[in-house]
């Protein structure tokens, strides 16, 4: 495959380039096996609804066309499990998650992982990962299979980590 050069340019990230090396969806690492692409995420209802929704040039115009967004501010309503199941961008910062070349996290790393952007930081990312399994041990030890209303902000969790909740 030919490299795609990529340019960002929205409000968190200006002249940032990198490069599609892979083909969409493909290649991935054997270890990292996600139940979810970023567009059924979006459709389901991740993050509140505000997340990406000043990048929809970055990303196929069809990960947005049945997006679950708020442009003005984070719902928990607009997640699948309705429920907030998320740490402010500052928490993350805090911790020292965020790689540089991903300003909003795991998750944009995810999107550009998927559309064929490899960089330094897939190892770590795909650690943090494969660490949410514990979210589903805890589910399936605790609630009936199939009951979704059952810890439902774990469930959620696990839908912005790409893991499809709805099957345990």
């Amino acid at each position: 495959m030919e490299k795609i050069r990529v340019c960002v340019n929205d409000l968190m990230q200006k002249n940032y380039v990198y490069y599609l090396t892979e083909p969409v969806g493909e290649n991935f690492h054997p270890e990292f096996k996600p139940e979810l692409t970023p567009q059924e995420m979006l459709e389901l209802g991740v993050f509140g609804g505000k997340y990406l929704t000043d990048c929809t040039g970055e990303f196929p115009k069809e990960w947005f066309a049945n997006a679950r967004l708020c442009h003005e501010r984070h719902l928990p309503e607009y997640n699948f499990f309705g429920v907030n199941a998320s740490k402010p961008l500052s928490y993350w910062r805090e911790k020292g998650w965020i790689y540089s070349d991903d300003p909003r996290g795991w998750f944009q790393w995810y999107c550009r992982y998927y559309m064929g952007r490899r960089c330094p930081d897939d190892q770590r990312q795909i650690k943090r990962w494969k660490a949410m399994v514990r979210h589903i041990a805890q589910i399936r030890h605790n609630c009936p299979e199939g009951v979704l209303t059952c810890r439902r902000k774990q469930r959620q969790a696990l839908l912005h980590w790409a893991y499809d909740s709805r099957k345990i």
